[in-house]
């Protein structure tokens, strides 16, 4: 097979992968994680900034997030990005440091969680599917251009088949793990 085709589609599944990963890291399960302030971004004199560069993060407590700028002119700043996010915690300033305590998740809420895992998973099924989608529009077209014949065709993209799968079916572990993390009392 053409491993240039092969080499860029499970280049571009992996980026997809690693997305997932990072995007599933930012729902916030039982336990305090840093990944949670991941997109969290403030306002640092115009300029969107993510947390981690304006600040130390560390984790106290299992169920607690404490954000130390290293500016404290940046508390409020923070303060109010944390409260825009979508992560539904109430920061406390105390002047020096911001306190993020998270709270027990109720069902309901671990509930939403979970459907907001899989609907980032979906959305990852479908980036791998166009990515799929688009390395067979090349093959089909080397194979009209004379490039490759039509058995090669229908071998490349019976292997870039088998590559779909595979990052499908890590896909849906991710999401299980994920799943089995929220659900988790």
């Amino acid at each position: 097979m053409d491993k240039k085709i092969y080499k860029e589609t499970e280049e571009r599944m992996k980026k997809v992968l690693e997305n997932l990963k990072s995007e599933l890291a930012a729902i916030r399960a039982g336990r305090a994680s840093t990944a949670l302030l991941d997109k969290v971004l403030v306002d640092y004199y115009g300029v969107p900034t993510p947390v981690n560069q304006l600040a130390t993060i560390s984790i106290p407590e299992p169920r607690m997030i404490l954000i130390q700028p290293w500016d404290t002119k940046m508390l409020s700043n923070i303060e109010k990005a944390i409260l825009k996010s979508e992560l539904g915690l109430n920061p406390i300033n105390d002047g020096k440091v911001i306190r993020l305590v998270l709270p027990e998740l109720t069902m309901e809420r671990r509930q939403e969680l979970v459907k907001m895992a899989k609907k980032k998973a979906e959305e990852a099924k479908v980036f791998v599917r166009n990515i799929r989608r688009d390395s067979n529009e090349t093959i089909k077209k080397m194979e009209k251009d004379g490039e490759i014949s039509q058995d090669d065709s229908r071998r490349y993209q019976e292997e870039i088949q088998k590559l779909t799968d595979n990052y499908i079916e890590q896909i849906e572990k991710i999401l299980s793990n994920k799943e089995k993390e929220i659900m988790e009392v």
